[in-house]
């Protein structure tokens, strides 16, 4: 203290005085962040400096919380991953411990590591799509009894692809082992946790990206991160290689690169379909702004992407390539499905076909519902929000809804739904899903819970998805309750904020769409109501839609401000 009595620095000040700039505070806005800053010294001080470590930065923490989740998520893989050694008239033989259906009554069960025998992984030299066998069609019948058929490979190119390669790495290691005495463990835990480790590094980067796509709000991302979702999926199939393509993909597209934006999407639905969705977004958003280019590049793009990739494999291995398809085509509905839950509630088993058409008349329906949605809207929907919608109405009307195809919805909820209560519930529900569906594994004698159970489990979170969808309808056309869009908790300067410290924001993953002229289109009708802006201090009393022509709504313009990115003019009819 001097002599005046005020206090002085015991260090000269820093130079750098960065302050809370057009940010959002997960402990301002966020009772579930607040509440959990608490025993760690509370929320961020209202005249803190931000932004001056050199090593802990909001996206390194998220990144280190995702190793957390997903380091134990490995764990819970681990009983699987088990092995031991009999002595047989051949030898000793080592193999893993799965029995009295240990993989099901330890909750550990996992796909990938299922997956290395199923598909003939374990055979030497072998290729998938070209390599094949010959099993029962139907699955119930006895070795050796029944229809026989010929399969091959049933996953897409890409991760058929990550699949051979990783066997083939723990061939090579487990060769080394043999000839040098480098430690390796068992065959098949060398591939599942190479496979893993690969896994990894696609979920880490879907965080990465889904972080920076939702720029001020880069916090959000705590929630994919930490998602109870991750913690037992993420190693249980293959799902994070899609799930990162698809997040790379919207970085891109945030960033006004629509050609990288496509080839990511080529190579995510090389992996798995879904990715493809966000072709049908992009073109209902980029129709609406009047940006039709952009979308023909991203569209592409993706469609030389998913060429080159499979056209080899089609080319050499024309059955193997068309396994996938001729697979999905002639399965059944998922005890997870909607189809399975009505058929075995009224007692009758559904023709393949009949079935397949339903299906397909759903898929139509949801497009055409997506379209009234984006065209309808009084502003144009944010890009994540459509997105959500499009693959959680995938995933409502498909025959098959896998327990981990859940983990596709995670980081799109996060850009979509600002609300961290609510989408916890729904992970925690969802999560949940894989306690009575291991149940339906196990033989009778061992079964701890009844059929029932896993039908009420899939029937709320159903429930759930649909609470979530209707969230996100609300929003849409509720603009000023879209916590993304009004920037609520965030610090305003400088040109464009407000008096009430909130920032015009219009889509930060929008890329050439935000703030972009808002085309409403021909077909839309007209409302008599006024526009109410969420960024808008208060909606101008002549701003309605009849005074205005709707062809040149510019989202800027119509809310007071003056923006470089603004080319639409306000014209009197």
């Amino acid at each position: 203290m001097d002599a005046g009595g005020g206090y002085v620095s015991p260090r000269r000040y820093a130079v750098d005085d960065r302050t809370l700039v057009d940010r959002v505070v997960p402990s301002w806005n966020d009772d579930v962040a607040a509440g959990a800053a608490t025993p760690i010294g509370g929320g961020l001080g209202r005249h803190a400096a931000v932004g001056r470590s050199r090593w802990v930065t909001p996206l390194r923490v998220l990144l280190a919380l995702a190793l957390c989740v997903t380091a134990l998520s490995w764990f819970g893989k681990a009983a699987c991953l088990q092995t031991t050694t009999t002595t047989t008239p051949a030898g000793t033989e080592t193999r893993l411990t799965n029995d009295n259906q240990r993989q099901f009554t330890n909750l550990c069960y996992s796909d990938v590591l299922a997956l290395y025998r199923a598909e003939k992984l374990n055979r030497g030299n072998t290729f998938p799509y070209k390599t094949f066998w010959h099993e029962n069609a139907d699955p119930a019948a006895k070795p050796g009894e029944g229809e026989q058929v010929k399969r091959y490979m049933e996953y897409p190119v890409l991760t058929g692809l990550y699949m051979y390669g990783a066997a083939k790495l723990a061939q090579w290691w487990d060769a080394a082992h043999e000839n040098w005495g480098i430690p390796a463990p068992y065959v098949s835990v060398g591939y599942f946790d190479i496979a893993a480790l690969g896994l990894l590094a696609f979920w880490l980067i879907t965080i990465w990206a889904t972080a920076l796509t939702a720029r001020a709000r880069i916090w959000a991302a705590w929630i994919a991160a930490l998602s109870p979702l991750v913690l037992v999926h993420a190693f249980t199939n293959f799902d994070a290689i899609a799930t990162g393509f698809l997040a790379l993909a919207l970085l891109s597209w945030s960033r006004r690169r629509p050609w990288l934006a496509g080839v990511f999407i080529g190579l995510g639905t090389a992996a798995k379909l879904y990715p493809l969705l966000l072709l049908v977004a992009l073109l209902l958003l980029c129709w609406r702004a009047g940006a039709v280019r952009e979308f023909s590049r991203t569209a592409a793009a993706a469609v030389a992407t998913w060429v080159v990739v499979n056209l080899p494999i089609a080319i050499l291995y024309p059955s193997g390539w068309l396994e996938f398809f001729r697979f999905n085509s002639d399965r059944g509905a998922d005890p997870d499905s909607v189809y399975r839950i009505l058929s075995d509630s009224i007692g009758f088993t559904w023709n393949i076909d009949l079935l397949n058409a339903v299906s397909l008349l759903g898929m139509v329906a949801l497009a055409i519902a997506l379209a009234v949605v984006v065209l309808r809207a009084p502003l144009r929907p944010r890009v994540a929000q459509v997105l959500f919608l499009a693959v959680a109405g995938f995933l409502l009307i498909n025959k098959v809804w896998s327990p981990q195809y859940s983990l596709w919805l995670v980081p799109l909820a996060v850009l979509a739904i600002p609300h961290t209560r609510l989408l916890f519930a729904w992970m925690i529900i969802d999560a949940l899903v894989w306690i009575p569906r291991m149940s339906l594994f196990l033989d009778a004698e061992r079964r701890w819970l009844p059929d029932e159970w896993f039908t009420a489990t899939v029937m709320v979170r159903a429930l759930m998805v649909v609470a979530l969808c209707v969230v996100v309808l609300w929003q849409i056309w509720h603009p000023a309750e879209d916590l993304v869009r009004t920037g609520a908790g965030r610090v305003a300067s400088g040109p464009g904020s407000h008096s009430d410290g909130r920032v015009r924001y219009d889509d930060p993953a929008g890329g050439v769409l935000d703030g972009a002229p808002d085309r409403l289109g021909r077909w839309t009708k007209r409302r008599k109501a006024p526009v109410v802006y969420p960024w808008s201090l208060s909606p101008a009393p002549a701003l309605s839609v009849e005074a205005l022509s709707v062809d040149e709504l510019s989202v800027e313009e119509l809310s007071g401000g003056a923006s470089s990115r603004s080319t639409g003019t306000i014209q009197p009819e």
